[in-house]
């Protein structure tokens, strides 16, 4: 029998869809399951994007350019000025996704063999992009207990070899929903300069952001002109990520020139959804508005809800629509088997059953027995659904066999 290669063996199941097969057999049993663990957003997509695919009027659906429609990079142009970001057209490659982005840029950054820095949790495909690049991902650690805060310089400093690339970081933050300050960027600031890095920053959260610490680029750290990809996507801002349109933006001339020419070799980025994206982009700041304040007041209901379960704590997030949430159980990756095969709650004998589903954090960790009695939950329902989810999940909390009391 020929052999799986061994990317193939040490590539993780996603923790966000492992148990995915559980919860359908749990809706195939008539029971209701609460999605928290996915971040696939439920508003609807704006008006004017599915009008947009509608109205097509092509006789051939052609290949796009490979760094992607000439009108989509511009209007993009357009979206970055609003947040003082200087960006030209020629700075833009359009991605299937922002997961192509990056690991196209993973490609182009780094060899096999090299290093890349990044913070933990961290969203589990960096980890699979990471051994498909054949990279060593070195991970500096993050707290609970610190708000998932960026960890100090020295952190940093003690994970550099002559092998690192690389810092990889995610702002806002996607598992934790924690933005990272002006201070804490200026430390890596310095930190890439230093020693002459790439810094690879995910801002596909940008939109959403809670609190009064602003929102800052990577592309606006000064000197680092040559040294940040911003990586990036239209799937969360807009209820689009069926689209699979992402982008990657740089002024470095050189790497832009070597992503592209990964980009050529996979032709082009999907032209319906850069048609629906670029329809998106403009004359929509209503819907964003709309889709801010509804996913602010989940946010506030949500981890007020969960904090009040004995045993349960989760920090505040400052961005995107994500926590990290610590629960008084053993191994939450049992836990939440154990609710979508096992615990079935009913308000009375004869409604309909329900449960929840999460995803276990310790698949956002390199070392997996770090976050063990952590999961990660995405506040992407309806208020109503998530004073649901909290009250199965108290429920289920007050007899699972496994609970720390």
């Amino acid at each position: 029998m020929p052999l799986i290669s061994k990317r193939g063996r040490l590539i993780p199941a996603s923790p966000i869809r492992k148990l995915a097969g559980y919860a359908a057999e749990a809706k195939a049993r008539g029971v209701k399951v609460y999605h928290l663990n996915i971040g696939q957003p439920d508003l609807p997509t704006p008006r004017k994007a599915l009008d947009a695919l509608r109205t097509i009027d092509r006789t051939t659906l052609e290949y796009s350019p490979s760094q992607g429609m000439p009108s989509l990079r511009k209007t993009l142009c357009g979206y970055y000025s609003r947040f003082g970001l200087d960006v030209a057209a020629d700075e833009i490659i359009v991605t299937s996704g922002g997961s192509e982005a990056l690991l196209l840029t993973f490609m182009a950054c780094l060899d096999p063999g090299d290093e890349i820095i990044l913070t933990e949790p961290c969203y589990a495909n960096y980890l699979s992009f990471a051994i498909t690049a054949g990279v060593t991902v070195k991970p500096v650690t993050s707290r609970i207990e610190d708000g998932f805060a960026l960890p100090p310089a020295e952190a940093f400093e003690a994970m550099i070899t002559p092998r690192t690339r690389a810092i990889l970081i995610c702002n806002p933050n996607n598992p934790t929903g924690c933005l990272y300050t002006p201070e804490e960027l200026e430390r890596l600031r310095q930190i890439v300069l230093k020693h002459d890095l790439y810094l690879i920053s995910d801002e596909v959260y940008r939109e959403f952001v809670y609190n009064d610490t602003p929102y800052v680029s990577a592309l606006s750290l000064p000197d680092l002109r040559e040294h940040v990809v911003v990586i990036d996507s239209v799937s969360k801002r807009y209820s689009e990520c069926g689209v699979r349109i992402g982008m990657m933006v740089t002024h470095n001339k050189d790497l832009y020139a070597s992503i592209l020419r990964f980009a050529q070799a996979r032709l082009s980025p999907p032209l319906l959804g850069q048609i629906v994206a670029e329809a998106s982009i403009e004359g929509t700041e209503e819907y964003s508005k709309a889709c801010y304040d509804e996913y602010k007041a989940r946010r506030d209901y949500f981890i007020d809800a969960l904090n009040r379960i004995p045993g349960v704590y989760s920090p505040m997030p400052q961005g995107a629509f994500y926590t990290v949430a610590s629960l008084p159980v053993e191994d939450a990756e049992d836990f939440c088997l154990w609710m979508l095969t096992e615990f079935e709650y009913r308000e009375t004998p004869d409604s309909v059953p329900e449960t929840v589903m999460m995803a276990p954090a310790a698949g956002f960790y390199a070392d997996r027995s770090i976050g063990r009695r952590l999961v990660r939950m995405a506040y992407v329902l309806k208020i109503e659904d998530l004073e649901r989810a909290v009250k199965v999940l108290t429920a289920a909390l007050e007899v699972y066999p496994g609970v720390r009391r």
